[in-house]
């Protein structure tokens, strides 16, 4: 599983590190946030269909009235490497950083209440499930984070542990996302953009806290996740995998993190040793 994230790097340097632009809906320099659940908003990166890097305005992603391509802030300029090193160039899908609400919901569903148990999605059926197996195949995401947590059980109870990357760059999820129309596709309901993150067996790193985990994706998956070739099977089998050993580094964190109330920078502060 992952139900719980912790967002605190401002989007605009979020963008800047993965080399996308900012969706209008979304505030440049909005506050950190340390315990993040489902049903909250979320940002999560999308490639541009038919934008090349470099290009200025043009249609960047959802926008959040009507699932259309939407207008957004400029390109992003001076952007550090993201994950594995890599920046926007041509061998690379123009992205956009947008809002999302975690917590998927179908757009054939008549309630939204589904997205609540819908923030996770199965590598192993991702395909194939019928709430997933739409925005598998045209919209596919990566939702962003500083770090993420997962329990560990034990005869005292559930210990949280936080991981985030060894080498400090921001977390990159494999994930997907929808558009909800509102029930019977009412003109006169708000649309919710929504999205959910893909986990996979647990890999070296989160092994011995939790059997699961996010996908972590490297530069490379990311492009291609993001690409249309990222829904065909084969292509999706080679990156919906586990994180390579020393990719992230965990430590085990306060249980005051289980209550989403309790969002300060103290949450993730570590009270015990690195690894397990």
């Amino acid at each position: 599983m992952c139900g719980r994230i912790a967002l605190y790097t401002p989007p605009e340097r979020l963008a800047r590190a993965f080399g996308a632009r900012l969706s209008d809906d979304v505030d440049p320099a909005a506050p950190p946030r340390w315990n993040v659940g489902p049903t909250s908003q979320v940002l999560a990166l999308t490639a541009v269909p038919g934008e090349t890097p470099g290009r200025t305005g043009g249609p960047a992603g959802p926008d959040r009235a009507g699932g259309r391509p939407g207008a957004v802030a400029g390109p992003a300029r001076d952007a550090p490497p993201a994950a594995g090193g890599g920046t926007s160039g041509p061998d690379h899908p123009a992205l956009v950083l947008g809002r999302y609400r975690w917590g998927l919901v179908p757009s054939w569903a008549d309630d939204p209440s589904i997205g609540s148990r819908l923030f996770n999605a199965r590598a192993e059926t991702v395909a194939t499930k019928p709430s997933f197996r739409s925005a598998f195949r045209s919209r596919r995401a990566a939702v962003v984070a500083d770090g993420f947590m997962e329990w560990q059980a034990g005869p005292g109870g559930r210990q949280p542990y936080f991981f985030r990357r060894a080498d400090g760059a921001p977390l990159a999820f494999a994930g997907l996302w929808e558009r909800w129309p509102g029930p019977g596709g009412d003109p006169g309901v708000t649309a919710m953009v929504t999205c959910t993150v893909i986990t996979t067996d647990a890999g070296p790193d989160v092994a011995a806290v939790h059997d699961r985990m996010p996908v972590v994706l490297e530069r490379e998956d990311l492009d291609r996740w993001l690409r249309p070739e990222g829904g065909q099977p084969d292509v999706a089998r080679a990156i919906l995998r586990p994180a390579a050993r020393g990719v992230l580094v965990g430590y085990p964190i306060d249980r005051r993190v289980g209550n989403v109330r309790n969002d300060d920078p103290a949450i993730i502060e570590p009270t015990g040793p690195a690894g397990t």
